[in-house]
């Protein structure tokens, strides 16, 4: 059997008085690819975005390939290095190319070469099929491409885990299959995946298991296969009629 890899218990997050995140409790195990869904203002990204802990859960424990994050966590950049992240925005910093936008945290993060940060780099943009791009600004690539050099860029620090917050949601429609084919690719090479998404059919292609939300919990996990065949909660069935 895999490691257990992620361990949410009991998790609760508050923003002032609005709770956002009610008794959570999720298990990844190492290699599994996980679909988050469920409408707006569910929890969906803050609870991905406590993983790498973008976000402070105010209750329970959240463990990370052996690591508790709290406040004590002294080494969150340790962890930050082992959980990649892509956003629905690209973040890419625009007065770089993209050749060094994706070695600048080796670089400075993991104290990697130049030169070696510069080979995993063009082997990664080459993984999303941007290879040929790597010398352009992301001002003068596509938002499909951006994004995939986004993923690139996450990739060059060798995480163990890749968290996903809607990578699409900012692109046009053309441009959403190109990113999702770099992510399935990266599912079938065994990376540990949680990807809060609205895309169904990369959601049926790709997870073991999908998890949906509604109002701050969660309220179904099911294999893929049940979720969709065979969902258990009125909720889950109502959103599912509304997307599918």
């Amino acid at each position: 059997m895999s490691e257990t890899i992620i361990q949410m218990k009991e998790v609760n997050k508050w923003f002032g008085n609005f709770q956002v995140l009610k008794d959570i409790n999720l298990d990844v195990k190492e290699k599994q690819k996980i679909v988050v869904c469920g409408p707006s203002g569910s929890g969906k990204s803050t609870l991905i975005r406590c993983i790498n802990r973008l976000e402070e859960h105010q209750k329970g424990q959240i463990i990370v390939d052996g690591n508790e994050l709290s406040e004590k966590t002294k080494d969150i950049e340790k962890i930050r290095a082992e959980v990649g992240m892509v956003f629905q925005q690209f973040n890419l910093f625009p007065h770089l190319s993209i050749l060094d936008n994706c070695t600048l945290a080796p670089i400075w993060v993991k104290k990697t070469p130049k030169k070696q940060a510069e080979e995993l780099a063009m082997k990664q943009l080459e993984q999303v099929q941007i290879a040929d791009q790597a010398a352009k600004f992301p001002g003068q690539l596509s938002g499909g491409q951006q994004q995939r050099a986004a993923l690139a860029r996450a990739l060059c620090m060798e995480p163990k885990i890749m968290l996903f917050d809607e990578p699409t949601s900012a692109l046009d429609p053309e441009m959403i299959k190109e990113v999702l084919d770099a992510m399935v690719n990266l599912a079938k090479a065994g990376m540990t995946m949680i990807v809060v998404t609205h895309e169904m059919g990369f959601a049926k292609e790709v997870a073991d298991e999908v998890v949906f939300m509604d109002e701050g919990m969660i309220v179904e996990r099911a294999k893929t296969k049940d979720f969709f065949a065979n969902p258990k909660n009125e909720r889950t069935k109502l959103f599912l009629s509304q997307i599918l």
